[in-house]
């Protein structure tokens, strides 16, 4: 699967993968595991992060086990599609913790939202402070039953 495209290497791949997976490994563990040197890796891994590639380390946490058990799909049609009402669309979509993930869309809806929060109730108090920030056309929401699949890593 190469992409050269890209400008990685297949050392940088390995690297990236084994990164996304688990970023908080020791160096050398690294090292080992996409069969490269330490003092190589170490190199990689700062050119990332100087580039851009890296954008941030993060903490993946269990959404049940810090009462987070609900997710919504929140699809969005707006009416307005002005300067004003995108900024403070994005103001509300920034202010909001509930939001993990605000989508601009191509097709019959404009916005799609993924939404997390403790009940149904509590997802219905976040949609009150939606739309009293915003004024939106049309809104729909879909509960998710179970997640299937919800992997973070790139498939670099």
């Amino acid at each position: 699967m190469a992409r050269e495209d890209a400008g990685l290497t297949e050392l940088d791949r390995k690297i990236l993968r084994v990164l996304q997976r688990e970023a908080n490994l020791p160096l050398d563990r690294v090292a080992e595991e996409v069969g490269s040197s330490r003092t190589a890796v170490w190199n990689r891994i700062k050119r990332y992060e100087a580039s851009g590639l890296i954008k941030r380390y993060s903490v993946v946490l269990d959404p049940e086990l810090v009462g987070l058990g609900e997710i919504f799909f929140v699809t969005i049609r707006t009416n307005r599609h002005d300067v004003e009402w995108l900024r403070r669309f994005s103001d509300a979509v920034a202010e909001l913790p509930e939001i993990l993930e605000a989508h601009r869309l191509a097709g019959e809806n404009d916005y799609l939202l993924k939404v997390r929060v403790p009940t149904t109730r509590d997802y219905d108090a976040f949609y009150q402070r939606l739309i009293s920030r915003i004024e939106i056309y049309n809104v729909t929401s879909q509960l998710s039953m179970e997640t299937i699949k919800a992997d973070s890593p790139l498939p670099v």
